[in-house]
């Protein structure tokens, strides 16, 4: 497929909204910018933001052991 005929992908960056172009082009992708991928990652560092977890850590059985060590 030559370039002119590839689908330009574009979507709206998670942090702002603005139109991105989602393609090895941009390097922040899926982000519009370094600015707003850092405030996402910050938002992660200071858990603003987490994955739903089952159970939290405090949760777990007296009797069991964590093997993630």
């Amino acid at each position: 497929m030559s370039s002119s005929a590839e689908r330009l992908r574009i979507a709206a960056c998670p942090q702002c909204g603005q139109s991105t172009r989602l393609d090895p082009s941009n390097r922040w992708r899926p982000f519009c910018s370094e600015r707003c991928k850092l405030i996402d990652l910050g938002a992660w560092f200071s858990e603003q933001r987490s994955l739903p977890a089952d159970d939290a850590p405090d949760a777990l059985d007296p009797g069991t052991t964590d093997d993630r060590n």
